[in-house]
């Protein structure tokens, strides 16, 4: 079953998000991947979890955090 992975990481330029996506091609069982550069966020579809994502942009020297995380929570 694929699952939705949205990660925050900060996607300064060109050169950066070129790093990025050549780093998450490499996980296996990935389907769809997606930058959203005004939103600084990556979205990848597969059989992968967040902390995989997580783990392969730190090795590039990224740093990348869960996106629910990275949001304001709203007030209930």
């Amino acid at each position: 079953m694929a699952n939705v992975v949205e990660v925050k990481v900060g996607l300064h330029c060109d050169e950066c998000i070129k790093k990025i996506l050549k780093a998450i091609k490499k996980i296996e069982d990935i389907e769809t991947y997606n930058v959203d550069k005004q939103l600084n966020k990556v979205i990848v579809t597969g059989d992968v979890t967040t902390e995989e994502v997580i783990r392969v942009l730190q090795k590039i020297g990224k740093n990348a955090t869960p996106w629910e995380n990275a949001q304001p929570q709203p007030n209930c």
